[in-house]
């Protein structure tokens, strides 16, 4: 997840294409196969979205990366914060209409796949073009800067290995495709507290995830979209570089911990955040503890409790407390 008043670059890193002359000539000599036997069809919408494992990878990803960018959606059951980030890559995979094609890879079926790109926490975000890995995002982020980010990795796709994407037939047979969800009680709150973070309106977005729990204090994509709503807003105007020196400087600075800690999680530096703040309240007492502790736990709700590093650091906490 990422911060709207943060830079993207240095997370995206689309100038970094190894062996980008190599990859054009194997991609052009894959187009030019696929010519020669006959072209590849028009696939329906519900084709950008597929499910690949370790055994089909090569032939899903590798072999397709030669004529449109793959986005591969590292992802598992008990994530959380997947489960808000992967409806929309799905959505905007159709959206974007056979520019870029979604790959969806479950990293407890798949742990190899996980190891060779080094994911080390979900969701995470990469791409392949013509048979290059790139490191995309890590994290539940905006659909503003997913869009921004997709952007340009079709631009890179064009200019330098000429992929021109896949042909989609709309017409075509959905079956197997996406299917859509029924709407809920709550989807028209959670669809503006969506658009306000798109907006860059989080105070629009905090009282939205609101109103859902006003009348449903349990529900789970609201107790997380707020989480994440109220973290954003919590480091929208920090200068990063002054908040980690000013942590370093004064280890025990509680506020100053706590916001460094907010700017770890935010850059996908989980277990470093939970570590910071165990530390904390491990070497405080009194109102100091407590207020380490009560943003540590907020902290868990924008994870999602399920996550196996929110339970190691629960029991960590737990250790420190007890």
């Amino acid at each position: 997840m990422q911060p709207r008043n943060m830079s993207m670059s240095g997370v995206v890193d689309l100038a970094a294409v190894k062996a980008a002359g190599e990859a054009k000539a194997k991609a052009e000599q894959a187009r030019a196969e696929a010519a020669r036997q006959g072209g590849s069809a028009a696939v329906p919408p519900s084709a950008l979205v597929i499910d690949v494992d370790e055994a089909g990878f090569e032939r899903d990803v590798l072999q397709r990366s030669a004529e449109v960018p793959v986005v591969l959606d590292f992802w598992a059951e008990w994530c959380e914060p997947c489960k808000q980030l992967g409806p929309l890559l799905e959505r905007l995979a159709v959206e974007y209409n056979g520019r870029v094609l979604l790959a969806k890879i479950d990293v407890d079926a798949n742990q190899m796949l996980m190891q060779q790109f080094g994911i080390q926490g979900i969701p995470a975000v990469f791409a392949v073009v013509a048979g290059q890995a790139l490191p995309l995002f890590q994290g539940a982020v905006p659909e503003a800067q997913i869009r921004e980010t997709l952007d340009q990795l079709i631009q890179v796709g064009e200019e330098r290995f000429g992929l021109t994407g896949i042909a989609v037939d709309a017409d075509a047979s959905e079956a197997g495709g996406v299917s859509a969800r029924p709407a809920g009680p709550y989807d028209a709150l959670l669809e503006a507290a969506m658009s306000a973070l798109d907006a860059g309106d989080l105070a629009g977005a905090v009282q939205a995830y609101k109103n859902v729990l006003a009348d449903d204090p349990a529900h789970p994509e609201a107790k997380l979209g707020l989480a994440q709503a109220e973290l954003l807003t919590r480091v929208q105007d920090l200068d990063p570089a002054a908040v980690r020196r000013n942590a370093a400087d004064n280890p025990a600075d509680v506020a100053a911990q706590i916001a460094a800690a907010d700017l770890d999680l935010v850059g996908g530096h989980v277990q470093d955040a939970f570590g910071r703040l165990v530390e904390t309240v491990r070497r405080t007492a009194g109102e100091d503890r407590n207020a380490a502790r009560v943003r540590l736990l907020e902290l868990f709700e924008v994870i999602g409790t399920d996550d196996p590093r929110v339970t190691a650091a629960r029991q960590a906490l737990a250790r420190v407390l007890f």
